[in-house]
């Protein structure tokens, strides 16, 4: 679903895409180990389905990180190039959970805390840096026309998890 609101402002994209390109490179050249991968998409995953939780603690940190980058980056953008870079983007989302769908991204933020919770420094930094960037870009609309089939997983995988506890199988 695509719209021309916006969810993100051109600033805050790039500021997540700064920070996700230097912890790629980071990655990169540092051996590329599945172990450093790991928190990058997990905190890429929660944090585009952060931004399909409407009315929820998960939505209103995604949209409080939005608006942040959003400011920070179009003052430190316009600071380091003299253009403007505040414009609205296109907004899109990936679609809507179901409450089986809730559950199954409720399991993933608790695991994301204790993940983040027993991580070194450099993986703390990764997770963040990955949540926040995927709370920016999936509310674009390109990357959430990208991934519209994530909701759709995520519902699946709890409506299984529910029929297993109800012995529906």
């Amino acid at each position: 679903m695509t719209t021309t609101t916006t969810g993100a402002s051109l600033a805050a994209v790039l500021i997540a895409v700064a920070i996700m390109a230097v912890y790629l490179r980071k990655w990169w050249v540092g051996g590329r180990t599945l172990k450093e991968l790991i928190p990058m998409v997990q905190g890429f995953i929660t944090g585009a389905l952060a931004t399909i939780c409407f009315g929820g603690l998960a939505g209103w940190l995604a949209g409080c990180t939005r608006q942040t980058a959003g400011g920070a980056g179009g003052k430190v953008i316009t600071g380091t190039t003299g253009t403007e870079s505040g414009a609205p983007l296109a907004a899109g989302s990936m679609g809507q959970l179901t409450s089986e769908g809730g559950a199954v991204v409720f399991l993933l933020m608790v695991i994301l805390v204790v993940s983040y919770k027993a991580a070194n420094k450099d993986d703390k930094g990764r997770l963040l840096g990955f949540l926040a960037a995927g709370m920016i870009l999936c509310v674009t609309a390109g990357v959430a026309g990208m991934l519209t089939g994530l909701p759709e997983l995520v519902n699946s995988l709890g409506l299984s998890g529910r029929n297993m506890l109800e012995g529906n199988i």
